[in-house]
């Protein structure tokens, strides 16, 4: 069997340089929803932070809603036709590391991309199971619900790190750093035209003044 091309030269002899594949709105997601995650989490087990809690749990829903919007409009490698695959495509993503052949496209690869849709999903149904316990609806099943389903989403986001990590030595670039540049190595013509700074911030502004709502108490239905 011949040996791929080396990652960093294509077909046609050009080299790799850096492209921007991840436009702002995607990046003020990713880490946003970093953000709620992890002030959701620290903050569940203490009543004198319920305000906190609810505000980063339903911020991350209110993020995920508008991940999902930009999923079907947004810019190339946000589009989820770009990187979710079917079970067929993620095996031989597998299956293509085992051989030492890993993936090499600028966007998510399969098996990242199928992992980050079911975080997402998985963070409303947290949201939905937090609001139906607010609501003391069905008892303590949703409370137990909410807790077993939050439980694993965190070893889904370790899972997700250490992925990271592993994707970063195999591909030979960082790729927590891309998620803050927004920049991969590709080739020019892979590259994202325009990074939507605009939407970004409206994004980014419009999550803050929904987390200061929530916190403030401006939306009682969600939290009494």
């Amino acid at each position: 069997m011949s040996k791929p091309l080396n990652d960093t030269v294509g077909a046609t002899g050009k080299l790799k340089q850096a492209i921007m594949v991840w436009d702002m709105p995607v990046r003020v997601f990713h880490w946003l929803l970093v953000i709620c995650f992890a002030g959701a989490w620290l903050s569940s087990e203490s009543e004198q932070l319920a305000m906190i809690h609810y505000a980063f749990g339903y911020t991350a829903c209110l993020l995920i809603l508008i991940r999902l919007v930009w999923g079907v409009i947004g810019t190339r490698y946000a589009r989820f036709n770009q990187f979710l695959k079917s079970p067929k495509a993620v095996l031989g993503h597998f299956m293509s590391m085992l051989r030492g052949y890993p993936h090499h496209d600028v966007g998510h690869n399969p098996a990242g991309g199928l992992v980050m849709f079911a975080l997402m999903l998985l963070i409303l149904l947290i949201g939905l199971t937090g609001y139906l316990s607010v609501k003391e609806f069905l008892g303590s099943f949703v409370s137990e619900a909410h807790e077993a389903i939050s439980s694993i989403v965190l070893g889904l986001v370790i899972v997700h790190i250490i992925a990271a990590i592993g994707m970063s030595v195999i591909e030979r670039q960082n790729l927590v750093r891309s998620m803050v540049t927004g920049k991969k190595k590709g080739f020019p013509e892979q590259g994202i035209r325009y990074p939507q700074y605009l939407i970004g911030a409206v994004i980014f502004l419009g999550a803050l003044y929904f987390f200061y709502l929530t916190l403030s108490g401006g939306l009682p239905s969600l939290t009494q």
